[in-house]
């Protein structure tokens, strides 16, 4: 593993872990528990079709391309992270300015 830009006290923990210092308390019910949990996480077992525009998709594969995964599994990834919570809407709690319209 590489040890760089770790700051002294992972290093510390890195060390420690890498000479078996620490056990694992991991039991194997909690084990098969986990297992579960991420298999049904990355089961894809329903289908959707939606229209964007040529623009966003392009930007979307052109994403998707820079992160080195198909741009289908890169959109699915964001849905996944916008309803986890774990990605968010900058622009959702902005103030709108006296002078913009709002939609009605």
């Amino acid at each position: 593993m590489s040890k760089g830009k770790l700051s002294k006290e992972e290093k510390v923990l890195l060390d420690a872990v890498e000479a078996g210092e620490f056990e694992s308390v991991l039991t194997e019910a909690r084990k098969k528990e986990l297992e579960a949990i991420a298999s049904n996480t990355f089961k894809k077992d329903k289908r959707i079709n939606i229209r964007i525009s040529n623009r966003d998709l392009t930007a979307i594969q052109s994403r998707a391309t820079e992160e080195g995964i198909p741009y289908q599994t890169f959109v699915s990834s964001i849905i996944h992270k916008y309803i986890s919570g774990s990605l968010q809407d900058l622009t959702a709690n902005k103030q709108m300015h006296p002078t913009q319209n709002t939609r009605g």
